[in-house]
């Protein structure tokens, strides 16, 4: 099972996409290169750091891409099918994960997820976070909200988060000191309605399908 650390940081993420800032540059990254077979020959190249401090779970993703496009722009919105990139985190407390899915141009869509069995339009059981939790959300994104046309060249694009823990408390209960505490979760990139649709994720999923908790990997947080 794949494991990452996630560093405690004093100083805040800069939210400015800097990868090699002061904030980011000695962080490992997380390679997220298991791309499904059912997916074109491209397989861009993903990585994404995560930091934490007393307040905010940071991350920012570096892809290096091509066939890009981007044109939802709306709160919660279908942004797995542009070009995108997915953070899913399952907390010790409360009895479900939550998906953070951000397309290139900075749209996020997010839940509270009890039950992930698959049904028609998607899972049985979940709740969508609220426009108030989008606002406490931070997220810097280096291309326009808008892509369209589709880029065909390679490009490099970031995208950078961050996420308060009260956010997370509103759904899946009191976290308390994260520091030394074990997590699960998932990072996954796909651009279902691009021109070169493509699934790869950090840790395998056994089938076509990101809500599979079985198949999450342990983020670990360091100790402050």
């Amino acid at each position: 099972m794949n494991e990452y650390s996630i560093s405690f940081t004093q100083k805040p993420a800069e939210m400015q996409g800097m990868w090699e800032g002061d904030v980011w540059q000695d962080i490992a990254a997380i390679d997220i290169s298991c791309f499904r077979p059912e997916g074109t020959a491209h397989q861009p190249k993903t990585l994404c750091k995560m930091l934490y401090d007393r307040e905010r779970i940071y991350g920012i993703f570096k892809v290096e891409d091509q066939y890009v496009r981007c044109i939802h722009t709306v709160f919660q919105s279908e942004v797995y099918k542009d070009s995108c990139v997915e953070f899913f985190v399952q907390p010790p407390t409360g009895s479900g994960y939550f998906n953070f899915e951000f397309n290139c141009g900075g749209a996020i869509l997010a839940s509270y997820i009890t039950d992930p069995t698959r049904i028609a339009g998607g899972v049985k059981s979940f709740v969508p976070l609220i426009p108030d939790d989008d606002a406490q959300i931070q997220h810097y994104h280096s291309l326009p909200q808008i892509v369209d046309p589709e880029i065909t060249q390679k490009i490099v694009w970031l995208l950078e988060f961050s996420i308060p823990f009260v956010v997370l408390e509103k759904y899946a209960g009191k976290l308390g000191n994260v520091s030394g505490q074990t997590w699960r979760g998932n990072f996954y990139k796909c651009g279902n309605e691009t021109s070169h649709p493509h699934w790869g994720a950090w840790s395998p999923v056994n089938e076509l399908n990101f809500h599979l908790p079985g198949n999450f990997g342990i983020l670990q947080f360091s100790k402050q």
